[in-house]
């Protein structure tokens, strides 16, 4: 099968793997108008996707060069493999660089082929190396570093972040709008985006702040802690935390957490697992039991733990394990959710901070998607779905003069629901003014309710 470009404005994608990360990306790639061909060992798993998306389908061996050819390698632009195996993603992306002229992203989650990424991306010319597990321990750990958020994204390679959290019945900021916050609480933070009642805003000055809110603040590294206290949050990260779960991700999180001099408390079931993770992390304490069962949580000392994170491979244990979490104890929790089919149920409970490492993996590659697809002037950075993909975060690379450089903020017009939240110039965060400018060299990011934006020019009208 030849496999020719159906839409001209988008590129020729070949999906290796239509797992979790895999239909995530389909999803996503097919409403951004791109030419998508999946590949998949089982015949039902392709059936199903190409009933459900506009794509063609291919059974066989991702990693097969007769397969690839009858997906159409040798016209593809990206081949992107997210197979269950590290292995298998890596030959993929290897074949496909050999027989065609497409850039490859590959899934790696393994801790040993994570700590040789760079080298393998490097001698394999891949475009990417994934590892979503890795991120989503970041992610984790950056929230038991502020446990008040619920969220703490970074952007600006570190140097600004994305924190989300509630107000309180309570709170100082309860009743008042978002101008007065700026003039006489602080204006070293900028409000982007509010949720209320399952409706999102990207508020302007006069929006007033109610209790119940879901607040999505961006700042520099070193104002999020700061602002937080002013309003009255416990800022202190936590001391220990418990991890229920021996997964690549609690390996990844728990390295993180030594790393800040937080304790650590492992508890899995299989033995052979807890050998493993005593010998590779010597600093923590492995405990060889059914991290479901509420004697053996007693007994570890649930009760005290200021964080509670599980990572068993079932979401709906991980969700009854927070829950009860939450009902014997005061500890900071995060609920890592890979799949389930009751999104609304899930939204409507109190899972504290909620982690996708699917989502995490699939917004990286589609940030790569639109900056290869773009031939303008800029490319993305980073890009971040906000509120179940109701708003997106964007970070653009300004490398040319255009118009919306050199220009006072408040001259420009930019089209409805686009708010620019920092300019990162020289990696000082400006959080902007109407008297500032974008310049050549900054790094810009954008909130919005649109999307599909792949350029800093698409803001303006």
């Amino acid at each position: 099968m030849f496999k020719s470009k159906k839409n001209t404005n988008g590129l020729n994608i070949i999906i290796v793997g239509c797992g979790k990360v895999g239909l995530t990306l389909i999803e996503q790639l097919t409403k951004e108008g791109h030419d998508i061909t999946v590949i998949d060992r089982k015949p039902s798993v392709i059936q199903n996707v190409t009933n459900l998306y506009d794509v063609m389908g291919v059974v066989g061996n991702g990693a097969s060069y007769s397969v690839q050819k009858d997906a159409g390698v040798d016209s593809a632009d990206l081949i992107v493999a997210v197979t269950n195996s590290d292995e298998l993603n890596l030959l993929c992306c290897t074949v496909a660089k050999r027989v065609g002229n497409c850039a490859a992203i590959a899934r790696v989650r393994t801790p040993d082929y994570s700590n040789e990424a760079p080298y393998l991306k490097d001698e394999l010319g891949l475009a990417m190396i994934i590892n979503p597990d890795l991120e989503a321990a970041k992610e984790a750990a950056r929230i038991l570093y502020l446990p008040t958020a619920l969220e703490v994204n970074s952007f600006a390679h570190g140097q600004a972040e994305l924190v989300k959290f509630v107000i309180p019945e309570d709170n100082i900021i309860n009743g008042i709008t978002v101008a007065r916050l700026g003039s006489s609480i602080t204006n070293d933070i900028l409000i982007c985006a509010i949720e209320r009642n399952d409706e999102v805003y990207i508020p302007n000055g006069d929006f007033q702040l109610m209790a119940g809110d879901v607040i999505s603040f961006v700042s520099d590294k070193n104002s999020a802690r700061s602002f937080l206290k002013k309003i009255g949050f416990n800022t202190r990260q936590v001391k220990d935390v418990m991890i229920i779960g021996g997964s690549r991700f609690a390996y990844y999180l728990a390295k993180e957490l030594l790393s800040m001099k937080i304790g650590v408390k492992i508890i899995e079931q299989n033995e052979e697992t807890c050998q493993f993770f005593s010998t590779i992390l010597p600093d923590a304490i492995v405990i060889n039991g059914d991290g479901t069962d509420p004697d053996i949580l007693k007994e570890a000392g649930i009760q005290h733990a200021q964080a509670f994170v599980p990572l068993t491979g079932i979401d709906e244990e991980n969700i009854m394990l927070t829950l009860y979490a939450k009902k014997v104890s005061s500890a900071k929790v995060i609920t890592k959710i890979n799949k389930i089919n009751f999104k609304e149920v899930v939204n409507s409970l109190d899972l504290g901070s909620v982690v996708y490492p699917k989502n995490i993996a699939s917004e990286a590659i589609i940030a790569y998607v639109r900056a290869r697809n773009n031939s303008k002037d800029s490319n993305i950075e980073t890009l971040y779905h906000m509120f179940d993909y109701k708003i997106e975060a964007i970070e653009f690379l300004v490398d040319k003069p255009s118009h919306v450089t050199d220009i006072p903020l408040k001259n420009l017009k930019l089209k409805n629901d686009v708010l620019i939240s920092f300019i990162n110039r020289n990696g000082k965060i400006i959080i902007p003014t109407g008297n500032d400018s974008i310049m050549v060299g900054d790094t810009v990011m954008i909130v919005t309710k649109q999307t599909g934006f792949d350029n800093i020019n698409d803001i303006a009208l």
